[in-house]
């Protein structure tokens, strides 16, 4: 399963998880139907059910006692946090979204070129043979080669054809990779799955 689409920092700590991938300056947010999908699942989900679970169970710890030394009041406030900043981060990201279907129809000269949603199959020096599929910044998955368009091999992959030989600069060197198919279909992204949230001990439930 993916790692919950992977993050990294563009500098507003505040707006953006710290280890969210930033978008390109000026640029959209690709994404695929299901990407998109579960970003709004999961930005519904802290609206409607976390957030108002977990902004109940710090009403009634506040009512237990001094609330420096309630651990019960003090873990609610840090979660409540946490959920406003992924709130924000999620409806940032939803605002930038472009959904890309990488199944929809497209002329021949586009479909035998890598753009965004390619499945790209390419050989290295070595002979050695790899696919990978071009997705969203937030669909990263390493466990089924998905990687994010703007990453160094799929920049170097880009408007490559079958039997082109394209350049890749990554901080481990220069290689040359030659691109023996490209293919477009529907890209398969985990739904988004909620993990349980509660106040230590369970006090509020």
């Amino acid at each position: 399963m993916s790692k919950a689409f992977t993050r990294e920092t563009d500098g507003d700590d505040d707006d953006l998880e710290a280890s969210s991938t930033p978008i390109p300056t000026g640029g959209k947010n690709y994404i695929t139907p299901l990407g998109h999908q579960r970003l709004k699942d999961e930005l519904l989900f802290l609206l409607d059910r976390d957030r108002p679970a977990v902004t109940a169970a710090v009403s009634w710890a506040a009512k237990n006692g001094d609330r420096s030394e309630n651990a019960d009041y003090q873990y609610g406030k840090k979660r409540l946090r946490e959920i406003d900043r992924r709130i924000r981060f999620l409806s940032k990201r939803l605002d930038n979204a472009e959904v890309v279907d990488p199944a929809a129809p497209r002329d021949q000269e586009l479909a035998e070129q890598v753009f965004f949603g390619a499945t790209v199959t390419y050989s290295n020096a070595k002979g050695e043979e790899n696919t990978v599929t071009i997705v969203g910044i937030d669909e990263i998955d390493l466990g089924k080669n998905h990687i994010s368009w703007v990453s160094p091999l799929a920049r170097a992959l880009m408007k490559a054809r079958a039997g082109d030989t394209v350049v890749l600069r990554a901080p481990g060197g220069v290689e040359e990779l030659e691109v023996t198919d490209v293919r477009y279909g529907r890209v398969e992204v985990d739904p988004f799955v909620p993990l349980a949230t509660h106040m230590p001990n369970d006090k509020a439930s």
